[in-house]
């Protein structure tokens, strides 16, 4: 099992280019099932969740070819209408593939998500709103089968709280159900609206992406498109964090500024200063320890709360008290301990934490326990005085492509121990 041997004390200086979005290209990928005609999608990143996603796809009987990152799918025959364990065990997107073959199979047995262990899917809204389309969904054993034996037809779709993945999974069944499907309470991130994108050069006719109303026209088919995945937010505020934490001058290219807005807010609020050198590229200074900055993490245009195990790094070294307030993912602060390991001082109580500044980390052997605790202890790993040990880094190869070489490049010192 590889590991993270991290050296502390590096200042982060360089560029930090970002790769495609692994929560925009995972729904992409999934919407391929919904044409027999070839999608080609470009800027797909390398990484586990998105091999996984391909090997899926090849499960059901696509044709599935990635050549440095542009990845073209014909799923001109679907044999297998179903996400097995034994494939989506480990990522937290297989629900993706339900709304997908429903709408072009009129059946789906889909393995219940997987992933990381930072709180309960919410499934079960997905599975309501497909029910409000027609679907016919039993539970047994571990899987979701879901049939449309006379197809799906449009409905009013009300979602009790906002899901990012229900609202593509219905948007996905939705564009080929009979008639006009209205999704009340959507998820507005972008993310969302990439998928529409997509969808609409596919034929689909989508209006509303990105706010709260969302109304699809159910059409008889879809076509083949090209289409280039969104840059990865979540991955563009890990490097604004990394550069801020290491007290560094980086310039993250190949980003969408615009996207970020809620992180940016707060970090120059802590100190940091942030400037916009283009359309897709900010770059980030901060020569010194940061205030501390409450914050609480809300669906977009919120605080991410993939970016909340990263900012709490950050207000680990900081001067003062913060508190970090998680309302997404009521097990998310499953890196504080591993944190406390390095020398922070954070009390959790309820869904806050409370973090106490400390001037210095020490390294330590650490370990990850999901995909975004893992970014944060690398953070803390190259401001913390000594050598950081970082066991479980698979979380990481699941949603970051290269991110030791491309932090290495900037100037951190990463190494990749192979056991």
């Amino acid at each position: 099992m590889d590991k993270f041997r991290i050296r502390g004390g590096a200042r982060l200086e360089g560029e930090l280019p970002v790769s495609g979005a692994k929560n925009s290209a995972l729904p992409a990928l999934a919407a391929c099932l919904l044409t027999e005609e070839k999608v080609t999608l470009r800027r797909i990143p390398q990484v586990r969740d998105i091999r996984t996603m391909e090997k899926l796809l090849s499960y059901t009987g696509a044709s599935v070819e990635d050549e440095a990152g542009t990845v073209t799918v014909q799923a001109d025959g679907i044999q297998n209408a179903e996400a097995p364990y034994e494939i989506v065990k480990t990522m937290r997107a297989s629900s993706l593939a339900m709304g997908p073959l429903l709408g072009r199979c009129g059946r789906a047995r889909v393995s219940m998500p997987g992933g990381c262990a930072i709180g309960a899917r919410p499934i079960n809204l997905h599975v309501s709103a497909l029910e409000q389309l027609g679907a016919q969904v039993e539970q047994t054993h571990g899987y979701f089968e879901a049939t449309a034996p006379n197809g799906l037809r449009g409905g009013e779709i009300h979602f009790d709280r906002i899901t990012v993945t229900g609202t593509e999974d219905v948007m996905m069944a939705a564009v080929l159900a009979r008639g006009e499907t209205i999704i009340r309470n959507a998820a507005r991130e972008p993310e969302v609206m990439d998928l529409a994108a997509l969808l609409t050069k596919m034929g689909a006719r989508i209006e509303g992406a990105g706010t709260p109303i969302v109304t699809i026209q159910g059409v008889d088919r879809l076509f083949g498109a090209e289409h280039t995945i969104i840059a990865d937010r979540i991955e563009a505020g890990t490097f604004l964090l990394a550069a801020a934490i290491t007290r560094g001058d980086v310039l993250v290219t190949a980003c969408m500024p615009e996207h970020l807005g809620a992180l940016v807010v707060k970090m120059r609020l802590a100190g940091a200063e942030i400037a916009e050198e283009s359309a897709t590229s900010l770059r980030v200074r901060c020569s010194r320890r940061p205030r501390a900055v409450d914050i609480a993490t809300e669906e977009y245009p919120g605080f991410a709360t993939d970016l909340q195990a990263q900012y709490m790094a950050w207000m680990t070294v900081a001067e003062g008290i913060s508190f970090v307030t998680e309302t997404i993912f009521e097990n998310r602060f499953m890196h504080a301990s591993e944190l406390a390991r390095m020398g922070a001082n954070i009390r959790i109580e309820g869904r806050q934490a409370i973090v106490a500044g400390e001037r210095h980390l020490t390294g330590a052997q650490v370990m990850g326990s999901d995909l975004r605790a893992s970014a944060a202890l690398v953070l803390a790993a190259m401001v913390a005085e000594g050598d950081s040990y970082i066991d479980r880094v698979y979380h990481m190869d699941r949603g970051y492509e290269r991110l030791e070489e491309k932090l290495n490049a900037a100037g951190a010192g990463i190494e990749r121990v192979v056991e």
